[in-house]
C-alpha cells in the first residue's frame, strides 16, 4: 500500500491483538492486487453495547487506481468474526476488480475487429457484417451498443467482437464507428 493503514475505532478503544488482526489481513490483500493505494478500516459498535458485545459495523475502504471499493459489513456478537468476514468480503470485491481490469483490456484492445454493414434486416432486428477478408458475420439488435440498432444502415463501419454462436460466427458488442453519409439526388 501507497499509504500507511488507517484503523479508526470511534465508539471504544481496540486491543493490541485485534489492531494485530486488521494489519495482517490488510496486508493480504496486497497479494492479491499489489497496487493498492490506500486502506481504510472503521469499526462501530453500538450505542450502549459495553459488555453485552456487538453487533459490529465493520467498513472498509479501499482506494485503488480508478476506483474506490468499499465493504460495509455488520455482525452479531463477535468482533473477529465481523473482521474475518469484512476482509473475505474485501479480498472477493478486489478479485473481481481486477478480473474487471483483465477483462477490459483484452476486450477493447486485443478482441475488436473492423466491418460494414453488409446486409440489414431492420424488422427482424438482425443483420450480417462484412469483414475486410470478405466474411459475412451475423449481429442481432441487442449486439449494438449505443446509439444502437435503429443507427444503423448498410455500409456503417463498425468493430466488434466475435464468437461462436448456434450457426456460424456471430458478432457481439458491437460499436458503431462510422455511418455512411446519405446522398440527395
Amino acid at each position: 500500500m501507497e499509504l500507511p493503514l488507517q484503523i479508526t475505532t470511534p465508539d471504544f478503544p481496540l486491543s493490541a491483538a485485534v489492531e494485530a488482526e486488521i494489519r495482517e489481513k490488510a496486508a493480504r490483500l496486497d497479494l492479491y492486487y499489489d497496487r493498492i493505494m490506500r486502506c481504510r478500516v472503521v469499526i462501530e459498535a453500538p450505542v450502549g453495547h459495553h459488555r453485552q458485545g456487538g453487533p459490529y459495523n465493520v467498513r472498509i475502504d479501499l482506494t485503488v487506481p480508478g476506483a474506490e471499493l468499499v465493504v460495509n459489513h455488520q455482525d452479531a456478537e463477535d468482533l473477529s468474526v465481523a473482521i474475518r468476514d469484512s476482509f473475505d468480503a474485501m479480498r472477493r470485491r478486489v478479485e473481481d476488480y481486477v478480473r474487471h481490469q483483465r477483462g477490459a483490456v483484452k476486450a477493447h484492445e486485443e478482441a475488436l475487429l473492423q466491418g460494414h454493414i453488409s446486409k440489414l434486416f431492420p424488422h427482424e432486428g438482425y443483420g450480417f457484417v462484412e469483414t475486410p477478408d470478405g466474411r459475412e458475420i451475423y449481429f442481432h439488435r441487442n449486439s449494438v451498443l449505443e446509439p444502437g440498432f435503429d443507427h444503423v444502415e448498410i455500409g456503417t463501419e463498425v468493430r466488434f467482437a466475435e464468437e461462436a454462436g448456434d450457426a456460424g460466427p456471430q458478432a457481439s458488442t458491437v460499436h458503431i464507428v462510422k455511418t455512411r453519409k446519405k446522398t440527395t439526388a
